[in-house]
Protein backbone atom coordinates (compact mmCIF):
# COMPACT_ATOMS: atom_id res chain seq x y z
CA UNK A 1 0.00 0.00 0.00
CA UNK A 2 1.40 3.45 -0.78
CA UNK A 3 2.67 5.35 2.38
CA UNK A 4 4.08 9.30 2.37
CA UNK A 5 6.85 9.39 4.59
CA UNK A 6 7.48 13.20 6.20
CA UNK A 7 11.12 14.22 7.00
CA UNK A 8 9.48 16.34 9.91
CA UNK A 9 11.24 18.45 11.53
CA UNK A 10 11.30 21.56 10.02
CA UNK A 11 8.48 20.24 7.55
CA UNK A 12 6.00 24.20 7.13
CA UNK A 13 2.81 21.57 4.90
CA UNK A 14 2.49 18.74 7.84
CA UNK A 15 -1.28 19.97 7.50
CA UNK A 16 -1.50 19.32 3.66
CA UNK A 17 0.30 16.31 3.71
CA UNK A 18 -2.57 15.03 6.57
CA UNK A 19 -5.20 16.47 4.53
CA UNK A 20 -5.07 14.96 1.39
CA UNK A 21 -3.57 11.86 2.84
CA UNK A 22 -7.12 11.60 5.11
CA UNK A 23 -8.56 12.13 1.89
CA UNK A 24 -7.36 9.37 -0.39
CA UNK A 25 -6.86 6.86 2.39
CA UNK A 26 -3.09 7.12 2.61
CA UNK A 27 -0.67 5.94 5.98
CA UNK A 28 1.03 8.49 7.05
CA UNK A 29 4.65 8.46 8.98
CA UNK A 30 6.41 11.56 9.90
CA UNK A 31 10.17 10.93 11.22
CA UNK A 32 11.71 13.30 13.74
CA UNK A 33 14.63 14.05 16.34
CA UNK A 34 11.83 14.59 18.60
CA UNK A 35 8.30 14.19 19.97
CA UNK A 36 5.52 16.62 18.13
CA UNK A 37 1.84 17.03 18.30
CA UNK A 38 0.31 15.18 15.77
CA UNK A 39 -3.69 14.23 14.75
CA UNK A 40 -5.38 11.29 16.95
CA UNK A 41 -5.63 9.05 13.40
CA UNK A 42 -5.00 5.90 13.30
CA UNK A 43 -3.53 6.16 9.97
CA UNK A 44 -1.13 9.10 10.89
CA UNK A 45 2.55 7.48 12.85
CA UNK A 46 5.18 9.54 14.69
CA UNK A 47 8.43 7.80 15.18
CA UNK A 48 10.90 9.27 17.00
CA UNK A 49 14.55 8.43 16.28
CA UNK A 50 17.56 9.48 18.49
CA UNK A 51 19.75 12.62 17.99
CA UNK A 52 22.64 10.85 15.80
CA UNK A 53 23.54 12.91 12.43
CA UNK A 54 20.87 11.69 9.76
CA UNK A 55 19.13 9.19 11.70
CA UNK A 56 15.81 10.39 10.34
CA UNK A 57 16.91 10.03 7.12
CA UNK A 58 18.72 6.76 7.64
CA UNK A 59 15.32 5.25 9.50
CA UNK A 60 13.09 6.92 6.22
CA UNK A 61 15.58 5.17 3.54
CA UNK A 62 15.40 2.10 5.76
CA UNK A 63 11.72 1.70 5.37
CA UNK A 64 10.70 3.66 2.25
CA UNK A 65 9.52 1.03 -0.83
CA UNK A 66 9.52 1.42 -4.50
CA UNK A 67 5.95 3.35 -5.23
CA UNK A 68 6.11 5.28 -1.86
CA UNK A 69 6.60 8.89 -0.95
CA UNK A 70 8.75 10.96 0.62
CA UNK A 71 8.48 14.89 1.15
CA UNK A 72 11.45 16.55 2.04
CA UNK A 73 13.76 19.39 1.39
CA UNK A 74 16.69 17.77 2.46
CA UNK A 75 18.50 17.18 -0.93
CA UNK A 76 20.99 14.41 -0.07
CA UNK A 77 17.37 12.09 1.86
CA UNK A 78 15.88 13.22 -1.13
CA UNK A 79 18.62 11.32 -3.75
CA UNK A 80 18.82 8.44 -1.56
CA UNK A 81 15.30 8.04 -1.71
CA UNK A 82 14.96 8.15 -5.10
CA UNK A 83 17.55 5.56 -5.66
CA UNK A 84 15.19 3.05 -3.20
CA UNK A 85 12.37 3.96 -6.10
CA UNK A 86 9.95 6.81 -4.01
CA UNK A 87 8.77 9.64 -5.69
CA UNK A 88 10.34 12.67 -3.34
CA UNK A 89 8.82 15.70 -3.26
CA UNK A 90 9.99 19.17 -1.85
CA UNK A 91 7.81 21.53 0.71
CA UNK A 92 7.16 24.04 -2.00
CA UNK A 93 5.71 21.17 -4.28
CA UNK A 94 9.07 20.82 -6.59
CA UNK A 95 9.33 17.59 -7.22
CA UNK A 96 12.74 15.55 -7.16
CA UNK A 97 13.71 13.47 -10.30
CA UNK A 98 16.37 11.46 -11.12
CA UNK A 99 16.73 14.16 -13.83
CA UNK A 100 17.40 16.64 -11.35
CA UNK A 101 18.82 15.67 -8.28
CA UNK A 102 22.54 16.11 -9.59
CA UNK A 103 22.19 19.43 -10.53
CA UNK A 104 20.28 20.28 -6.57
CA UNK A 105 22.73 18.64 -5.26
CA UNK A 106 25.82 20.44 -7.00
CA UNK A 107 23.88 23.42 -6.30
CA UNK A 108 23.32 22.56 -2.40
CA UNK A 109 27.14 21.96 -1.88
CA UNK A 110 27.98 25.59 -3.77
CA UNK A 111 25.49 27.48 -1.68
CA UNK A 112 26.92 25.27 1.32
CA UNK A 113 30.27 26.63 0.42
CA UNK A 114 29.42 30.09 0.09
CA UNK A 115 27.82 30.16 3.33
CA UNK A 116 31.02 28.17 4.90
CA UNK A 117 33.08 31.36 3.17
CA UNK A 118 30.24 33.87 4.81
CA UNK A 119 29.38 34.92 1.40
CA UNK A 120 25.95 34.58 2.18
CA UNK A 121 23.73 34.35 5.06
CA UNK A 122 20.41 33.79 6.37
CA UNK A 123 18.26 30.13 5.38
CA UNK A 124 15.73 29.65 2.89
CA UNK A 125 12.73 32.32 2.59
CA UNK A 126 9.73 31.49 3.99
CA UNK A 127 6.98 29.43 2.50
CA UNK A 128 4.60 31.81 0.48
CA UNK A 129 0.57 30.42 0.23
CA UNK A 130 1.64 29.96 -3.43
CA UNK A 131 4.06 27.74 -2.28
CA UNK A 132 1.81 25.38 -0.11
CA UNK A 133 -0.93 25.46 -3.25
CA UNK A 134 1.91 24.22 -5.58
CA UNK A 135 2.74 21.77 -2.66
CA UNK A 136 -0.91 20.25 -2.45
CA UNK A 137 -1.59 20.15 -6.63
CA UNK A 138 1.95 18.56 -7.03
CA UNK A 139 1.09 15.63 -4.44
CA UNK A 140 -2.33 15.21 -6.13
CA UNK A 141 -0.86 14.65 -9.26
CA UNK A 142 1.76 12.36 -7.81
CA UNK A 143 -0.62 10.17 -5.96
CA UNK A 144 -2.74 10.17 -9.00
CA UNK A 145 0.31 9.19 -10.96
CA UNK A 146 0.91 6.14 -8.86
CA UNK A 147 -2.53 5.17 -8.45
CA UNK A 148 -2.54 4.59 -12.40
CA UNK A 149 0.35 2.45 -12.47
CA UNK A 150 -0.46 0.48 -9.46
CA UNK A 151 -4.63 0.71 -9.85
CA UNK A 152 -5.13 -2.08 -7.27
CA UNK A 153 -3.22 -1.19 -4.48
CA UNK A 154 -5.79 2.06 -3.35
CA UNK A 155 -8.34 4.14 -4.23
CA UNK A 156 -7.85 8.02 -4.27
CA UNK A 157 -11.25 9.99 -4.80
CA UNK A 158 -11.39 12.34 -7.01
CA UNK A 159 -11.21 15.83 -5.56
Amino acid sequence: MLHIFVDADACPVKQEVFRVAGRCGLKVTLVANSWMRTPNESWITLEVVGDGFDAADDWIVEHVQSGDIVITADIPLASRCLKAGACVLGSTGKPFTHDNIGQALATRNLLEELRGAGEITGGPAPLKKSDKSRFLQQLDEVIQSIRRQHPGNFTCPEP
